[in-house]
């Protein structure tokens, strides 16, 4: 039998998707699972199919609120991470203080008398 000729449509149509090795870790799963969504949302806005969640989400994502918002969040992480290496620090310092102290209670001198 006779293989059909293939359609112009047909190859435009949906392109042929490479099979991705599957993930290791939960977290590599859920990294390739947005990435297919992600993938398939672009496609239905290219298509004009999409959603109108799916329109008002990316809508939302490029709008100056929102990235003012993803600052915030970067600044506040920064802050957090600052106070967590200051707390570490006096600690440290803290440890460092009973240490001399430990160490200078060996240079008292006591007095003898006779």
């Amino acid at each position: 039998m006779a293989k059909a000729k293939a359609n112009s449509n047909d190859i435009l149509e949906k392109p042929k998707r490479t099979r991705r090795k599957p993930a290791t870790t939960p977290e590599s799963r859920e990294n390739q699972l947005v990435s297919l969504a992600i993938d398939l949302a672009e496609q239905q806005l290219r298509d004009g199919t999409a959603s109108s969640a799916v329109i008002t989400h990316y809508l939302k994502l490029g709008s100056m609120k929102e990235k003012a918002e993803l600052e915030r969040l970067k600044l506040e992480n920064e802050l957090t991470i600052a106070k967590t290496e200051s707390l570490k620090a006096s600690k440290n310092i803290e440890e460092m203080y009973t240490a001399a102290m430990e160490a200078f209670k060996g240079y008292r001198g006591t007095l003898e008398r006779d």
